[in-house]
């Protein structure tokens, strides 16, 4: 049985040897930046935080193996004052010379900024051993994310961001940083981007504010811009399957692009609902994800469950998830079918 809570600060060790394979900044391979993320978290969950402020991180528990095997994660709000959201926009730049008779369109990146930005979904990691799981860990951990914010609505921005990774280089190097970012920085991609965490003014200081022409750059970094990672290619399944496109925006360091749907139109958040166990068990027909909440810890659980609904917002659920989720018949819970 797998379930997906609110990950506490005793997981840090579980939480350190997952972000291994990802270390980016939304889950670095940092055990001090770890302790923050968790520490933040945890507030968030218990309600401490203003909730533009709140930043959730989610963890998936293999009960049989009595494991941490994976993380998603979501910020309410990615960019403030304080804190800019930064990107590139990608433009078309068009000339047209009628004594050469000659048309080009040119790809031109314009640095921009937002300062009420978007809320961002990101950190979703899956343990190499458990992917391609007959249970569909992958999908349950990426859109576990999609009824939370169902469940809440009025805590979260309307529009949601996630950014994908892009194709990198065995080592991790991104070959756009290295052509452009690295050019006006001095810095490698890791330590911008770690950087920009907590500090993004050497962006606005450095980086030019005009447009920069893709056709100045080398024809294999021209190959990858907006394209998404071999490893992240299921990840951009999943999110166009409930709403969500390109942006025509990247990430200032990797390069990775930038998908975005509107809240009120993504699939999994309209089709959230509140209902009630009912006094009756069994399997459904219905394949989808559950969740229990409540005012102390863990404020969170949810598990991929079978189950039915009954008139009157009753739901019938198997034995399994009410031992997962701890309820009881006439316990609400929250439920989104896939």
């Amino acid at each position: 049985m797998f379930s997906i809570r609110e990950a506490f600060p005793s997981d840090l060790d579980e939480l350190a040897a997952i972000a291994v394979h990802l270390d980016t900044v939304n889950l670095p391979n940092d055990r001090g930046m770890l302790e923050s993320i968790l520490d933040v978290s945890q507030r968030s969950f218990a309600g401490e935080l203003a909730p533009f402020e709140r930043e959730y991180l989610f963890v998936l528990a293999d009960h049989a193996a009595g494991r941490l095997v994976g993380t998603c994660m979501i910020h309410a709000q990615h960019g403030t004052r304080r804190s800019p959201h930064v990107f590139y926009e990608v433009l078309e730049d068009e000339r047209y010379s009628e004594t050469l008779d000659l048309h080009f369109v040119h790809q031109c990146l314009r640095i921009g900024w937002s300062y009420a930005g978007p809320t961002e979904i990101g950190g979703l990691i899956l343990l190499p051993e458990y992917r391609g799981h007959a249970q569909g860990l992958g999908k349950l951990l990426s859109y576990v994310r999609f009824l939370y914010i169902g469940l809440h609505r009025d805590a979260f921005r309307d529009e949601i961001l996630s950014e994908l990774l892009p194709p990198l280089e065995p080592d991790g190097t991104s070959l756009l940083w290295e052509s452009l970012g690295r050019h006006f920085t001095g810095l490698s991609y890791q330590e911008a981007d770690r950087l920009s965490t907590h500090n993004k003014e050497f962006i606005r200081a450095l980086f030019p504010q005009d447009l920069i022409y893709t056709t100045l750059l080398p024809k294999s970094v021209q190959a990858i811009i907006g394209q998404v990672g071999r490893n992240t290619r299921g990840v951009e399944k999943m999110l166009r399957a409930i709403g969500f496109t390109p942006a025509g925006r990247l990430d200032p360091f990797d390069g990775g692009p930038h998908f975005t749907a509107r809240t009120a139109d993504v699939t999994l958040v309209k089709g959230t609902r509140r209902v009630r166990v009912a006094a009756d068990g069994g399997d459904g027909t219905t394949a989808g994800i559950v969740c229990a909440e409540r005012p102390h810890p863990p404020h969170f659980v949810a598990t991929g469950a079978r189950f039915r609904m009954l008139p009157g917002d009753s739901i019938v659920l198997p034995e399994a998830a009410r031992r997962v989720l701890d309820v009881a018949p006439a316990d609400e819970v929250g439920c989104v079918p896939l």
